[in-house]
């Protein structure tokens, strides 16, 4: 399992309505230390004594208190593996301690999971390459942001470029940079208060049609459970 940023009980939900016991979890990555990626870690890790997997520099930031979790650590950039999962981890320019993102392998097809980065550089789009099934944040629409409820300064760092990524620059991203092979694009991360699912769908679709891809588009909306992606 990649984060857990919701409460046990909801992250257990989710699972079974997948037909996945929890029970039968074997490890948890880590991206970054921010509360909507870890508020629910301590109390899966309590339940399921499983290995939690995170960068050596994020391990610290987080407030374990009493409890003492079956901790590996890596660096960021290296490669882990996990049963018959290999899974690259590569930085991502985002206000954390050491935030990374994944590429995992597995049985011929490649994942990726991209959340929570403020621009796209080159080392991501390297890393993307090949990859069959993307889920890439596409948090904001930028004039939703600029007139929406936050704060100057909040505003500022969403759009900092260690902040999240804009609906223009996933088309950019899509226009200019996404691999052909990738066969379903999830956007992820959308804000609830400055996106809609609307909006973010008809910016990657369009980029999409531009670049005649027959690419599947799926849009995660927030606080709702996604369909299952099956490889």
């Amino acid at each position: 399992m990649i984060d857990a940023g919701l409460s046990r009980k909801e992250i257990f939900e989710r699972m079974a309505a997948i037909g996945e016991k929890p029970e039968d979890l074997t490890a948890v990555v880590i991206s970054h230390e921010h509360s909507d990626h870890v508020s629910g870690l301590i109390p899966v890790l309590r339940k399921l004594q499983v290995p939690v997997y995170m960068s050596r520099l994020t391990a610290p930031t987080i407030a374990w208190g009493e409890f003492t979790p079956k901790l590996e650590t890596f660096q960021a950039g290296e490669r882990i593996c996990i049963g018959d999962l290999e899974i690259d981890t590569f930085t991502i320019p985002h206000d954390a301690v050491d935030p990374v993102a994944f590429c995992i392998r597995a049985g011929g097809v490649k994942v990726a999971v991209v959340t929570d980065l403020g621009y796209m550089p080159d080392s991501i789009r390297f890393h993307l390459r090949g990859t069959d099934l993307l889920l890439l944040e596409s948090n904001h629409d930028l004039e939703m942001l600029k007139v929406g409820p936050y704060p100057w300064s909040i505003k500022q760092r969403v759009m900092g470029r260690r902040g999240h990524l804009s609906n223009d620059i996933v088309s950019d991203f899509i226009l200019d940079a996404m691999d052909s092979s990738v066969s379903t694009l999830v956007l992820g991360h959308l804000s609830e208060h400055n996106n809609h699912p609307e909006i973010a769908r008809i910016s990657a679709f369009q980029a999409l049609r531009h670049r005649c891809l027959s690419t599947r588009l799926i849009v995660a909306q927030p606080g709702q459970r996604s369909e299952a992606f099956v490889y």
